[in-house]
């Protein structure tokens, strides 16, 4: 009895955990991935979306303007995605900004407590210069980082 019991649940749990995703759900993990693999997208690019239905809004900064039109058609060819609305900023090019990035990606990611986050293969601190103001995008393992 206490075996069939046991069995009943563990079936139960395995169909609660094979739950469905929604059309909506795959497609947004579709479009990160699509937006992860891409060959030049990098720590001091941010890159966000959001699916609306059949729709995908980009939104972010990027240094390279390819990288932009390379995110657009990554994501126009996902299965089912219908259009692209890009408000993607492409940063200017600045020797300055370009000297604030590499700072401060080396305070961050080769110095003290935080540059654990590393080894990730996707780095989860994003360093946005624009006209030498320092924005960070990301998210960290709790307050004190």
């Amino acid at each position: 009895m206490m075996k069939k019991l046991f069995f009943s649940i563990l079936f139960a749990a395995m169909l609660v955990a094979k739950t469905p995703q929604s059309a909506t759900e795959i497609m947004a993990k579709e479009v990160r991935h699509e937006l992860v693999m891409l060959p030049y997208y990098n720590v001091f690019d941010n890159l966000a979306y959001r699916v609306d239905g059949a729709r995908v809004k980009l939104f972010g900064q990027v240094t390279r303007p390819s990288l932009k039109s390379d995110a657009e058609s990554a994501v126009r060819r996902i299965e089912g995605v219908a259009g692209v609305d890009s408000y993607i900023e492409v940063l200017r090019l600045s020797p300055d900004d370009d000297r604030i990035r590499t700072a401060v990606y080396r305070a961050i990611y080769l110095r003290g407590p935080l540059q654990r986050f590393r080894l990730n293969a996707v780095l989860p601190i994003h360093i946005i210069v624009r006209n030498g103001n320092i924005t960070l995008e990301g998210i960290v393992a709790n307050e004190g980082d």
